[in-house]
């Protein structure tokens, strides 16, 4: 139960309550119909019983008879269902119905003309609903003291009971599909502003919005209210965290710039040694300060951060064509305006600075940088004419500190935080030897910004 959604669990808990209302309802209309059969057919026999009452008379030898009883067929035919019964001090007169039986009528009933409504055994082992009235007839008829009673057998009521309940059930079962249909209904648009929820949620995640907003129902609003403060504070506290690790970045700065003197004064000295194990060291500092910090960049990059792909190549390349490296080379940029990237602008300028770096520093004369889009995502390819990679070296080469030329300049840090940031932004980064080469193609992979929801 606990794992049941919630349009499953008001559905259910809906259905059950109407069925069990209409389930209700139906007894209690069935038992109010068969109240009101039961007076009609009380007044039906009181009027019959007067009947019977005004046709008494006494014969030649003054004995009670009824020369015109009542007119209902039913009264002639034996085990009809309708009986009457007059019973005196010395004679009972019946009803042809009733054959050879007779009425166990009640002796203790009050001699006031009043109609009292009895539950008797009937004819044949049934039951019967029987009017009686206990009179004292006028001297005309001799003045005595008798029961008159007119029944009919109860087992007719029972049948237009259940008679009404069979016509009444299917549209029972109509009105319970229905409501149930309407209950359903109810469930979803109620529910609708949870599910509105979620995907507002899922835009934050994918970029799409930085809030849930305020237009929700007031018994979501406070909900809605709480998940914004949250981003809002989670926001601040990775603003704090990028902050301190840039303030302890420029706090080394000063150590790491100090160290680097001191091994300038030791080759002056020609202690070559110790001055290069004292830049090593520098230099692993100083690349475990800039991991940091990128790590801090891609914490604090916004869902809904957006960089455009050409701006960015543009001013990484502003930059490296001023290089000895970047002056040598042809550079030839084929990226469209209208790509926009998921990802904060510095990453992405942090990720491809490091690329196009690499691609300047091994190319020979030419590197070109294409860009694509393949339905919700770009890829970026820089391409150079350098002498590429060992095939078995390529997976090794994005471990993290990893180099092709250990003697060369650099400490293998490149790739591998580009690769982290691109990872960190949902995309990714290849390595790919030309074929044909020589030379290495570069590509990396990242999510197409939404536009943002007005």
């Amino acid at each position: 139960m606990r794992r049941w959604s919630l349009h499953l669990r008001l559905f259910a808990a809906g259905a059950a309550s109407v069925i069990a209302a209409l389930a209700l309802a139906a007894l209690g209309l069935s038992l109010l119909f068969n109240a009101h059969v039961e007076r009609r057919a009380v007044a039906d026999l009181s009027l019959q019983l007067d009947q019977v009452l005004a046709g008494l008379a006494l014969d030649s030898q003054g004995r009670l008879i009824l020369p015109e009883p009542p007119g209902d067929p039913r009264f002639k035919r034996p085990l009809g269902g309708l009986y009457w019964q007059v019973t005196g001090p010395e004679t009972t007169i019946r009803s042809r119905s009733l054959w050879d039986d007779t009425l166990p009528l009640p002796q203790n009933d009050p001699v006031d003309g009043v109609v009292h409504l009895h539950r008797l055994p009937g004819p044949a082992g049934g039951s019967v609903l029987a009017v009686v009235r206990h009179v004292r007839l006028p001297a005309r008829l001799g003045g005595k003291t008798v029961l008159l009673a007119v029944a009919m057998n109860r087992a007719q009521l029972v049948a237009e009971g259940r008679s009404f309940v069979t016509d009444m059930t299917p549209y029972l079962a109509l009105l319970a599909l229905f409501l149930i249909a309407a209950g359903w209904l109810q469930v979803a648009v109620g529910l609708r502003p949870l599910a509105t929820v979620g995907a507002r949620v899922a835009a934050i995640r994918s970029g799409e919005s930085a809030r849930l907003g305020d237009d929700f129902p007031s018994e979501v609003r406070p909900l809605a209210s709480e998940v914004d403060q949250l981003i809002a504070a989670r926001e601040a506290d990775i603003a704090k965290a990028r902050a301190r690790a840039g303030d302890l970045a420029h706090g080394l700065k000063t150590p790491l710039q100090a160290l680097y003197g001191e091994a300038g004064r030791l080759r002056d000295q020609q202690n070559d040694e110790a001055a290069a194990a004292i830049e090593e060291i520098a230099a692993a500092m100083q690349a475990h300060v800039n991991r940091e910090l990128t790590r801090a960049r891609i914490a604090a990059s916004a869902p809904a951060a957006h960089a455009e792909m050409a701006g960015v190549v543009e001013r990484v390349l502003s930059v490296i064509r001023r290089t000895p490296e970047g002056k040598r080379v042809d550079w030839r940029v084929e990226v469209p305006p209208a790509l926009v990237a998921r990802i904060d602008p510095g990453d992405l300028t942090e990720a491809v600075g490091a690329l196009i770096e690499n691609a300047s520093r091994h190319a020979r004369r030419r590197v070109a940088i294409r860009a694509a889009r393949h339905d919700r995502a770009l890829s970026l390819t820089i391409s150079d004419d350098g002498p590429g990679i060992p095939p078995d070296r390529l997976e090794a080469l994005m471990a993290r500190g990893a180099r092709l030329d250990s003697a060369g300049p650099g400490h293998g840090l490149g790739l591998s935080i580009a690769a982290e940031i691109l990872t960190a932004a949902g995309g990714g980064l290849n390595l790919a030897n030309r074929t044909p080469g020589p030379g290495l193609d570069v590509t990396l992979h990242l999510p197409e910004a939404p536009l943002p929801r007005t």
